[in-house]
């Protein structure tokens, strides 16, 4: 599927898990309010399945590889919205969603910027373009569309044999829908492919014309994944449409997403609101957390983003 053979037998383990989870059209948060319904009758709520357990020495090279194989990541998003600064420029984090609460990025959108730009970064507390602890940027350059970068040179800057220019990590498309705001979001995501060895293929474009959503467009799609969000349903009895989350989403929001793959429907990423401020993030192999972490960042920026 993405240019490995080792995929088969979980794609299988995830077609049974999705057969047993569409016996029922009704999302996480639907089964919530089903039972606050039955006035006392309902079940214990139950609590969402922690990440596996994951150690690392080398945070950045942890945050750049891609997910292990046959392994879900499972992180929370937070949004810090407190004071007027962060009103604007909200700050955001990704642990891991386990009982140590591990930090892995931060975020937060450039200020005085022309266009949106989000900082990543290893350290809570230097969301810095120039700290050493910059891993990455989402970039928002046409509409709707976005780009996510390393933290390496721009091209321009960059040796004649590109070696130090900086990678594209992912394309992301926002489509509007006849439904406008209203209704479910549409969106795509586009990735370097694999390689043999399971390592993300380099893509490093010498000018805005060969990047990824150039190549997409252009149908150029040697050594590209195109992935896109999993079309909810509609459910009659709450007029609204419905994805299941599996436990790990609890809340209706305009947010809630998740990513497949074409040909499979195999689950690359999940995002989804548990509370006001906070929000579960999982993903699998070939996302890593930045690229994981940069799609959520995505869905809050201005142009996108809807309550």
């Amino acid at each position: 599927m993405f240019q490995t053979t080792g995929d088969k037998d979980k794609d299988k383990d995830k077609k049974t898990k999705k057969k047993k989870a569409e016996e029922s059209d009704d999302s996480d948060s639907e089964k919530e309010e089903k039972s606050k319904k039955k006035k006392g009758k309902g079940k214990k709520k139950k609590e969402r399945s922690p990440s596996p357990e994951i150690e690392f020495d080398d945070l950045e090279k942890f945050v750049m590889d891609p997910a292990p194989q046959g392994m879900t990541i499972k992180c929370r998003v937070t949004r810090d919205q407190r004071g007027m600064d962060k009103s604007l420029y909200p700050l955001y984090y990704l642990h891991l969603d386990n009982e140590k609460k591990t930090f892995l990025l931060a975020g937060r959108k450039r200020k005085k910027s022309a266009t949106s730009n989000y900082l990543i970064s290893i350290d809570a507390t230097d969301l810095s373009r120039g700290g050493e602890n910059f891993v990455g940027k989402l970039s928002n350059l046409m509409g709707t569309k976005f780009t996510v970068f390393d933290n390496a040179l721009n091209p321009e800057r960059a040796l004649p044999d590109m070696s130090n220019a900086r990678q594209e990590l992912a394309g992301i498309i926002y489509e509007t829908n006849v439904l406008g705001m209203k209704g479910p979001r549409r969106m795509m995501v586009i990735i370097p492919g694999m390689n043999k060895d399971n390592e993300r293929v380099p893509l490093r474009p010498r000018n805005e014309c060969d990047g990824l959503l150039i190549r997409h467009q252009n149908r150029r799609m040697e050594n590209l994944i195109e992935l896109h969000n999993k079309t909810p349903v509609w459910n009659e009895e709450t007029a609204s449409h419905v994805l299941n989350f599996n436990g790990r989403v609890t809340q209706a929001s305009i947010k809630n997403f998740q990513i497949v793959h074409n040909k499979d429907d195999y689950i690359v990423m999940q995002f989804g609101r548990i509370a006001d401020d906070i929000f579960t993030l999982d993903f699998n192999y070939p996302l890593c957390a930045v690229q994981a972490f940069a799609i959520a960042l995505s869905s809050f920026d201005g142009k996108i983003a809807c309550e």
